[in-house]
């Protein structure tokens, strides 16, 4: 099959983006479009031309198997894709068996074009490369299916995803759409900002039959307006009555459960910090491991006072400044 070099027809480099491709796409079809070329037939086969590059070049998965192995893509692509199967489509015999045989390099020569020196990028791909002074030889041995480039893994694909510290504590999923597929991935308890959730085999397919990358989705946990994360451990502020606070009680304490009822000795001083054993976040190697809550109590100081309650505080303070 003759070689047709797509981006030369565009008159873009190889790496061009796809804007840059459509954009140039679109002037030459103008230029060499029939209606604009009655009668002229090199413009019509130049429109023809065109018009194959674009269809090649606008496809992300048709440019990359031409970008890989030429203008022999075509008959890679029929093949799925597999290095092994694309061999057989040319050792393929009559009535469905496949041989081999030794080949020359006259008759290779006269079969592919260009001798051992002058391999398309076809080949170049399907010898992995190897060339000259490499010390490979495609007719050792005899056999033309001998010596194809290594299978090669696909590329790892990441996603951001943003979630709160209730369904990072309870586990939560998330519906993704990347490169034509829909997927649920699940994020597991005790996920932090920074974590990485992986889904196998979902990320860019392989090259040459190599297996497909995988997909990862990386987390992101908002910040809570009550609770304070601590790796697994949380901490919240319980505001607690003057009164309480003197004389002791109990207080409401939140978790990301339910509320639990906290006891308040007397004389407690402002800030205390009193420990709720595995009321925390769960361990994410382990979820049945659970952090702590650390509750910071916080006096809350009466307002809106009465006389007769001024007049209260003033002899309760009078009262303890006569015994200091």
């Amino acid at each position: 099959m003759e070689y047709k070099d797509y981006y030369k027809i565009l008159g873009v480099p190889k790496n061009a983006s796809e804007k840059d491709i459509k954009k140039a796409y679109r002037k030459l079809a103008r230029q060499y479009h029939p209606d604009a070329n009655p009668g002229d037939k090199s413009a019509e086969e130049r429109f023809k031309e065109i018009n194959e590059a674009y269809e090649v070049l606008s496809d992300p998965e048709k440019r990359r198997m031409y970008d890989q192995f030429g203008s022999q893509w075509k008959h890679f692509s029929q093949s799925g894709g597999n290095m092994d199967d694309f061999v057989r489509q040319w050792t393929r015999g009559q009535g469905g068996r496949t041989y081999t045989r030794t080949v020359s390099p006259e008759e290779f020569e006269q079969i592919f074009g260009g001798g051992l020196g002058g391999f398309s990028d076809f080949f170049e791909t399907l010898f992995g490369g190897l060339g000259r002074g490499s010390g490979f030889d495609p007719f050792a041995g005899g056999s033309a299916t001998r010596g194809y480039a290594q299978a090669t893994r696909g590329r790892d694909l990441e996603q951001p995803v943003e979630i709160s510290l209730e369904e990072a504590f309870k586990g939560t999923t998330r519906i993704v759409r990347q490169n034509g597929d829909r997927f649920e991935v699940t994020i597991p308890r005790g996920v932090k900002t920074g974590s990485r959730v992986r889904v196998a085999g979902k990320g860019e397919m392989g090259r040459g039959g190599g297996a497909r990358g995988d997909f990862y989705l990386r987390v992101r946990v908002r910040e809570h307006p009550t609770f304070q994360r601590e790796g697994d451990n949380l901490r919240v502020k319980v505001p607690v009555d003057l009164y309480t606070m003197l004389l002791g009680g109990e207080v409401q304490v939140p978790t990301l459960e339910r509320p639990v009822v906290l006891t308040i000795p007397p004389e407690t001083p402002n800030g205390k910090v009193f420990r709720l054993r595995g009321l925390g976040m769960p361990n994410l190697r382990n979820p049945d491991q659970r952090g702590d809550l650390y509750a910071v109590a916080e006096v809350q100081l009466p307002r809106n006072l009465s006389e007769e309650e001024k007049a209260l505080l003033r002899r309760l303070r009078d009262m303890h400044r006569g015994r200091s």
